[in-house]
């Protein structure tokens, strides 16, 4: 990815599921952690955007809209992910305050943190050239 894209725009959604699928450490990952997870941001310049982590059977797919069936939700507004994203904010801190919303299984996310750390690659390669 070389263009700037707009943060959770279908071009920041589409260029962050290339990198997942570029990545060989997410897919190694992938294969001892089964998890989905719908993500839903209110209040952005795009209208309220969904989007999801579906990891199952060591394949993972991230794309608009949310999972078939979820794990995990979470739910914050547009200024607390931008915070989020930007490192302005501290996403436990945004969770302990309520800022971001969750429902489903909380064991769940604590099992498959190896995933979400692999994430992370991708997440600031992609945030490094994202207009927020």
């Amino acid at each position: 990815m070389s263009a700037r894209v707009d943060y959770l725009s279908q071009e920041w959604i589409d260029a962050v599921a290339s990198g997942i699928k570029l990545s060989n450490a997410i897919a190694t990952v992938a294969r001892d952690n089964a998890i989905a997870v719908t993500q839903v941001v209110t209040g952005t310049p795009h209208g309220d955007v969904t989007y999801h982590l579906e990891s199952r059977d060591g394949v993972v797919n991230f794309a608009a809209g949310p999972a078939l069936v979820s794990d995990i939700a979470f739910t914050q507004d547009w200024q607390t992910a931008v915070g989020v994203a930007t490192g302005k904010i501290n996403a436990q801190e945004a969770f302990i305050s309520g800022k971001i919303r969750f429902k489903g299984d909380h064991e769940k996310v604590i099992a498959t943190q190896p995933l979400f750390v692999a994430l992370d690659v991708v997440f600031s390669a992609v945030n490094a050239l994202t207009n927020f």
